[in-house]
C-alpha cells in the first residue's frame, strides 16, 4: 500500500550520531542473527532460554531509552507489532513507552515566550510549571484559559531535528541490513520505518494536530457517547497547541467504577467498536494511536479521545480490500482470504508459493471458527500460531497495523473487565447496526462516489452472511455454554 521514500544520502555532520545509534544496536542486532547463525553468516543456532531472552529484552529497551525520543517513539510502535517481535520483547517495549525526562521548566517557558510572542503568563492563567504528562515528543500542562480549563502541549525543544535525523539514519541502518541479509522480517522493519519516517514529521506538527482534532470532532458532533476536546485555535502554533481540559479515568482502570456498576463493560466496548469502525470504514480518517492513556472515561460514563497527532487517511481501496477480504472469512474461504492479503500488500514477496499463503490462512480460519472458549484459543494463537507467523513471509502495511493495533485494544478492554468476553457477539451487531451508514460512504452517496467495481455486490452479500454468521455463531456459544454447565 505504501510507497518507498527516496533515501537521503547521509551527511557528515550525521557521522558521530550514527556511530553512537551502531554502537548501542549492534551487539543486540549481532545476538538477534546469532539465534539463526552462532557466527553470523553460518554455523547452527545458538540455544537460547527463556531466562537468556528476558535480559536480552531489558537489554535491548536500555539501550533504546538510551538513544532518546525517537527511539522510544519508535518503540511505540514496534511494541504492537507481534508479526515481527515476540514475547517477552513485546512486553519490555511497551514499558519504554514515553519514558523521557520531562524538559526543565524554564526551557520550556522560553520556548512558550518565543512561540507566543509574549510572556506565557500574560496569555493564558494559572500555567502550572510542573508537567500533567511527559512523552517523547511534547509536554502537556495545565493552565485556564478566558475562563476555561486548558492543558497547553509544547513540543520539546529541538526535538524535531533530532527525531528526523534520528528517523534517517535509523533507515539508512536497516536498509544496510536488508542488503545484507534480505529476509522477510528485515523488510518488515524496513517497512515500518517508511511508515514512522513519513509520519513523524505530522505528529510534530501541531497545527496538523488541531486541525485534525476539530475534523474529527466535528464528525462525531451528534455522538453524545463520544467527547473530543475543543481547539483554541488562536492559540496554536506549529510548536504548541492548546486544548479543553477533559477529566476521566484510562479505560484500563475502570476496575472500581465497573465492579461498582457505575460503568458498563459492554457498553464501553461497544462504543469502542463503533467509533473506530466509524473512522476507519466510513470517514477514512483513522486516530492511529491508540493506546489506554489516550482513552479515557468521564463521570457520564462517555468515551474520552484524547491526541490527534497520530491521524491516518486510508483510501477507498484499502477499506474495499478490507471489506472482502473480510467476507471471504466469514465464508471460510482460505483462497479467497489469502488473495484479500495479496490485495491488502501484506505479503513480502511476489515469489510466496500461494499454497503456502493457503495454508497459514485455513490454520487462522480453523483456529478463529473452533467451538472453544476464548482463553483456549487465545492460548493456541499465542503458543501457536504467533510462534509460527514469525517464520511466514507476511508483513502488514501501516493501516493495518494500525487498525489492528486497535482490535487488541478493544479485546484487550473487554477480557480485563469480562473474563468470558467474545468480541464477536460484541462487534458484530454493531457492524451490522452501521451497515446501512458505510454503504452510504463507501459508495460515495455524499457526492464524492468513487469507482468501485464489485464493492456493491460484496457488501450485499456481507449483510446476508454476517447475519447468518452471527445466528451461527450464536447458538454455538449457546451450545458451549450448555456443555460448560453440564461439566
Amino acid at each position: 500500500m505504501s510507497t518507498e521514500r527516496p533515501r537521503t544520502p547521509l551527511q557528515w555532520r550525521d557521522v558521530p550520531r550514527l556511530f553512537v545509534i551502531v554502537w548501542r544496536i549492534a551487539p543486540i542486532v549481532c545476538s538477534f542473527l546469532r539465534d539463526r547463525r552462532r557466527w553470523i553468516r553460518w554455523g547452527d543456532p545458538v540455544p537460547r532460554s527463556a531466562a537468556f531472552h528476558e535480559r536480552r529484552a531489558r537489554a535491548m529497551v536500555h539501550h533504546l531509552a538510551a538513544l532518546g525520543p525517537a527511539f522510544v517513539k519508535l518503540a511505540q510502535v514496534f511494541s504492537a507489532r507481534t508479526d515481527l517481535v515476540p514475547e517477552p520483547y513485546l512486553t519490555q517495549l511497551a514499558r519504554l513507552t514515553d519514558q523521557v525526562p520531562p524538559v526543565p521548566w524554564p526551557i520550556l517557558r522560553a520556548a512558550l515566550e518565543r512561540s507566543w510572542g509574549a510572556a506565557p503568563e500574560s496569555i493564558v492563567d494559572a500555567l502550572d510549571p510542573v508537567p500533567l504528562a511527559a512523552g517523547s515528543i511534547g509536554q502537556v500542562h495545565r493552565a485556564r484559559y478566558q475562563g476555561r480549563d486548558v492543558v497547553v502541549k509544547v513540543l520539546r525543544p529541538g526535538v524535531d531535528v533530532i527525531v528526523l535525523r534520528d528517523a534517517r539514519l535509523a533507515r539508512a541502518i536497516v536498509a544496510w541490513l536488508y542488503r545484507q541479509w534480505p529476509h522477510h522480517h528485515v523488510r518488515g522493519f524496513a517497512i515500518v520505518l517508511e511508515e514512522f519516517d513519513r509520519h513523524i514529521p505530522e505528529e510534530m506538527d501541531f497545527v496538523r494536530e488541531g486541525m485534525q482534532c476539530m475534523r474529527m470532532r466535528e464528525r462525531f458532533a451528534n455522538e453524545p457517547r463520544l467527547r473530543i476536546p475543543a481547539v483554541e485555535a488562536a492559540l496554536t502554533r506549529p510548536d504548541v497547541i492548546v486544548m479543553e481540559f477533559l477529566e476521566g479515568t484510562r479505560i484500563d482502570r475502570l476496575d472500581a467504577e465497573i465492579a461498582a456498576g457505575r460503568v458498563s463493560a459492554r457498553m464501553l466496548t461497544e462504543t469502542l467498536i463503533e467509533t473506530y469502525a466509524r473512522m476507519m470504514l466510513r470517514d477514512g480518517v483513522f486516530h492511529a494511536d491508540p493506546h489506554p492513556g489516550n482513552l479515557l472515561v468521564d463521570r457520564q460514563n462517555r468515551l474520552v479521545l484524547l491526541d490527534f497527532g497520530m491521524v491516518i487517511d486510508v483510501s477507498v481501496t484499502t477499506r474495499k480490500a478490507l471489506f472482502d477480504t473480510i467476507l471471504a472469512a466469514i465464508n471460510r474461504d482460505p483462497d479467497a482470504t489469502a488473495a484479500g492479503f495479496y490485495a491488502l500488500g501484506m505479503i513480502a514477496t511476489d515469489s510466496t508459493p500461494p499454497e503456502a499463503m493457503r495454508d497459514l490462512v485455513a490454520t487462522l480460519l480453523d483456529i478463529a471458527y473452533r467451538d472453544t472458549s476464548m482463553a483456549d484459543r487465545a492460548k493456541v494463537l499465542a503458543e501457536r500460531v504467533m510462534r509460527e507467523l514469525l517464520n511466514w513471509p507476511i508483513v502488514l502495511p501501516g493501516e493495518l497495523v494500525y487498525f489492528a493495533r486497535t482490535a487488541a485494544l478493544i479485546e484487550g478492554v473487554g477480557v480485563r473487565y469480562d473474563s468470558h468476553f467474545n468480541s464477536l457477539r460484541v462487534a458484530s451487531p454493531v457492524v451490522l447496526r452501521l451497515r446501512g451508514e458505510l454503504l452510504s460512504a463507501l459508495l460515495g452517496d455524499d457526492g464524492h462516489r468513487e469507482p468501485i467495481v464489485t464493492f456493491a455486490a460484496t457488501l450485499g452479500a456481507l449483510a446476508g452472511t454476517a447475519m447468518s454468521w452471527v445466528t451461527g455463531w450464536s447458538k454455538r456459544l449457546q451450545s458451549a455454554s450448555g456443555e460448560r454447565h453440564i461439566s
